[in-house]
């Protein structure tokens, strides 16, 4: 009897290790790739002029989410909230001064996470925002395994490396250099990719998964790019945007002056007023040529790592998810950079590439990325499959990064919670599973901006945390974006739902782009009036839905009655 007992307690510990062993064998490897100021101007979003080949094969195999959002449009309050699943009021991170665990709370990661189950964790180049916002050490020990990797040729960014038609060298906002003569004979991104793909390369016959996050700068300014890549996008062939000009109604406190474009030494010279000047017509076409030619240089990069990752045979073993923090203004309602609410700054690309479940098995048996050159002449990869329209946030991330890697997505927070691993997003896992059934008016974005002054002033862009005055809080649905700007105690972080500086209401069916707010034409007054009797308990999301609800009532009955 005791002899059986034994052999029937081996038995159970043998299985119990095979279980773990099989558990661990099906979590997925996670390459995680972030881009910097990239809005959805990319071939798989639409986008006919810009040339991005290797991010649309991407998308191809992929599930591509349609309408995800940024929760605030710059970088270290953007970059802090996805990968730590929590918003900005949360994290109290709204400018570049704050790091979140000694500012709010002691709030787990996504990479710590999956630290924390496993993983040989890994960083290279731009994924938290450098500096003060991840404690001058991108959060290590905390999310990483060892420390995170910088490219060194980034020092150069901010310095005068642009040749001007005068032959000197400036600090410009167009820089497209001869890579060649630069320090090192190379850029950041090109050294970062050089480094992501050593890693790659040391974990390829390891049984123990890892988390490589891989932040690209560009295309962030200044344009620093390699020159041949201009020449994918003639000036001739460029065009401006659709609605170069301010809106008529749009409240002064929602303008960004794009205070950081104004700093370059090209821009300067052109002495544009402030706030409103207008940036000379070919100056703006040329901003925009330099902007695209940034998105199809990182495109390459891209194909650079992706090819690696499938010639070390990890294709069929790692989920690639590539998003951005934010988007960029390129001259839309007269603005250019990020710093708002609209949907060319909060809104950016998101692709999961989850082997075995966006693509078949038989698939990953032939080469998954064979490299694409944008600067050569290719077809067009017009085939996406997997779409989600729906709204999705950048908070949803986390929970469904780590479901779909193989570990639990964490639980939802409660409405208050110092919880320190707990998401304030949804787990987005059911779509890979469920095609939609058209669009879900409950699903909404949420972003929000600060400022420090009704009208523009020179820090509106990027306010200090002490000098925020109005908070900006803007709800995306399928039918409206809806904006209110409030009161805000920098003290407290407290919002006063009862001091509205103004109000944005836009009706996307007539008008996409956001460029005629009615937010007037619906005697919001009355309906803010009957909001202020809520309870303080009620969320400020909850109140923006009711009230988006009560304007969107009284439109339909408008209508009726006009009938």
């Amino acid at each position: 009897m005791y002899t059986c007992v034994r052999i029937w307690l081996l038995l159970t510990v043998l299985h119990t290790l095979a279980l773990a062993v099989v558990g661990r064998r099906e979590r997925r490897n996670v390459l995680f790739i972030m881009a910097d100021d990239l809005r959805t101007s990319l071939g798989c979003y639409g986008d006919s002029v810009v040339k991005s080949p290797n991010i649309d094969q991407l998308a191809s195999k992929s599930q591509v989410f349609l309408n995800a959002y940024a929760q605030q449009a710059v970088c270290a309050p953007s970059r802090t909230s996805m990968l730590t699943s929590r918003r900005p009021d949360t994290t109290r991170v709204y400018d570049f001064k704050s790091y979140w665990r000694v500012h709010s709370g002691n709030y787990t990661t996504m990479p710590q996470y999956f630290k924390s189950q496993g993983y040989f964790t890994m960083s290279v180049g731009k994924v938290f925002h450098p500096g003060i916002a991840s404690n001058h050490t991108d959060d290590y020990p905390y999310s990483w395994s060892i420390p995170a990797y910088h490219p060194a040729s980034f020092r150069f960014e901010k310095e005068k490396m642009c040749k001007g038609e005068d032959g000197e060298l400036h600090a410009n906002l167009l820089c497209a250099v001869n890579v060649t003569q630069q320090p090192g004979g190379t850029l950041p991104d090109m050294e970062s990719t050089d480094e992501a793909v050593r890693l790659l390369k040391t974990r390829a016959n390891h049984d123990v998964p890892f988390f490589l996050a891989v932040g690209f700068h560009k295309p962030h300014i200044p344009f620093r790019i390699p020159q041949e890549y201009l020449d994918l996008y003639p000036i001739e062939h460029m065009t401006l945007a659709p609605d170069p000009s301010v809106p008529k109604l749009l409240p002064p406190v929602a303008y960004n002056p794009w205070t950081d474009v104004r700093k370059r030494d090209d821009v300067q010279k052109l002495n544009i007023s402030f706030p409103y000047g207008p940036i000379p017509k070919d100056f703006q076409l040329r901003i925009r040529q330099h902007y695209y030619a940034a998105v199809s240089y990182m495109d390459a990069q891209v194909g650079r790592l992706l090819r690696a990752l499938d010639e070390l045979g990890l294709a069929n073993s790692t989920m690639v998810v590539f998003t951005s923090d934010h988007g960029w203004s390129l001259g839309e309602h007269g603005e250019w950079a990020k710093y708002s609410n609209f949907d060319v700054t909060t809104r950016i690309p998101l692709i999961f590439f989850v082997p075995g479940v966006t693509t078949c098995s038989d698939q990953l048996r032939k080469s998954t990325f064979p490299f694409i050159d944008p600067l050569t002449p290719s077809e067009p990869i017009s085939k996406i499959d997997k779409v989600t329209r729906n709204m999705v946030e950048l908070v949803d991330v986390f929970p469904t990064v780590s479901y779909m890697a193989g570990l639990k997505a964490p639980h939802p927070c409660p409405d208050i919670s110092f919880q320190e691993l707990c998401t304030e997003g949804n787990n987005l896992a059911y779509t890979f599973r469920h095609s939609e059934q058209g669009p879900d008016e409950e699903a909404i974005s949420f972003s929000q901006y600060p400022r420090p002054a009704d009208t523009p002033q020179v820090n509106s862009d990027l306010p200090d945390l002490k000098d925020i005055k109005i908070m900006g809080y803007s709800l995306r649905s399928w039918d409206y974006r809806y904006s209110l700007w409030l009161g805000f105690n920098p003290k407290t972080f407290q919002v006063n739902v009862t001091d509205v500086h103004a109000g944005e209401l836009y009706l996307l069916a007539d008008d996409p782009g956001q460029d005629n707010n009615v937010f007037s034409d619906f005697e919001a007054s009355v309906m803010l009036t009957k909001m202020a009797i809520l309870p303080r308990t009620v969320s400020l999301q909850m109140r923006m839905r009711l009230q988006l609800l009560y304007l969107s009532a009284g439109r339909k009955t408008a209508r009726r009655k006009a009938r």
